[in-house]
């Protein structure tokens, strides 16, 4: 399916964003792993405290830019526009209420209406959706050809690139995000042993030089909040629980022979997409 112009700025932007957030995230724990080492009075010289200051405030400064910009907040706004345009998109071209109109014309003149709503509300994003694909129909020639074709036609194509298609992503997801929370907590849980090691080390023999166990902490904690903000235990869940909800909208789209019926399936399904989408941005907001 070739989306609207307007689905391509969006999902561009919102990558963008989350990938600036992401860097940033990063950035703040390397800083605070170096502030956290040369904590350890390594040198009496004034250079190395002077390097000190800088990496502490340079932390700091991270930490007021992303507090400043919030590219998470555009980067969460930015994926919710585009998959409400996409959404729309197959509605159209599934003739699924509200553009079961039987002339096209109407159609594509309630689709603007939508379309032009959902940008009105949208507005705040216009710097983060400047210099994409403005240029792009938010109409396109695919769209109307799929919305030309027989019912047969549309149903075959919206079950493999819209129902199959979203249903192995999510189940795909889901496994990625189940292995990565183990693994990150398994790092996590490794700093923390190794550095408590360390410690009763000290303990059996305080005459003992010991390990220090500062910088340990810090990746310890990193790991943790690392985890915490990629969230992989809740959207492991929530993805399995969806994909098992499209396995159930598949069945309405396969006993659909109407296209009443199949209005109404398409409907249903969208529904499932849009719900889970929308907790997905309660999640990462809280």
């Amino acid at each position: 399916m070739k989306y609207p112009g307007l689905y391509n700025s969006a999902d561009v932007a919102s990558n963008k964003q989350q990938a600036t957030f992401l860097r940033l995230i990063r950035a703040e724990y390397v800083l605070l792993f170096l502030a956290s080492v040369l904590s350890l009075d390594l040198s009496p010289s004034k250079a190395y405290f002077g390097v000190y200051a800088a990496v502490f405030l340079c932390s700091m400064g991270v930490l007021i830019f992303r507090s400043v910009t919030k590219p998470e907040q555009v980067w969460y706004q930015a994926r919710a526009l585009a998959e409400s345009v996409k959404t729309l998109t197959w509605r159209f071209a599934m003739r699924a209420q509200p553009f079961d109109d039987a002339r096209a014309a109407d159609a594509r003149a309630d689709f603007r209406k939508l379309m032009e709503s959902i940008l009105d509300s949208n507005r705040h994003l216009g710097s983060a959706l400047s210099g994409t694909d403005s240029a792009s129909p938010q109409t396109t020639d695919q769209m109307m050809s799929i919305r030309d074709s027989p019912l047969k036609e549309r149903k075959d194509l919206y079950l493999q690139r819209r129902i199959c298609d979203q249903r192995k992503w999510y189940e795909k997801k889901a496994r990625l995000n189940k292995r990565s929370a183990k693994v990150w907590m398994g790092l996590g849980i490794f700093a923390y042993a190794l550095g408590f090691s360390f410690i009763v080390v000290r303990i059996a023999d305080p005459a003992m030089p010991g390990w220090p166990t500062e910088p340990l902490i810090v990746i310890a904690a990193s790991l943790i909040g690392w985890t915490q903000i990629k969230k992989f235990n809740e959207l492991a869940s929530a993805y399995t629980l969806t994909a098992h909800e499209i396995g159930l909208t598949a069945d309405l789209i396969t006993d659909a022979n109407s296209d009443e019926a199949f209005s109404a399936a398409v409907n249903e399904a969208e529904l499932a997409f849009s719900r889970e989408h929308t907790q997905w941005v309660a999640r990462q907001n809280n």
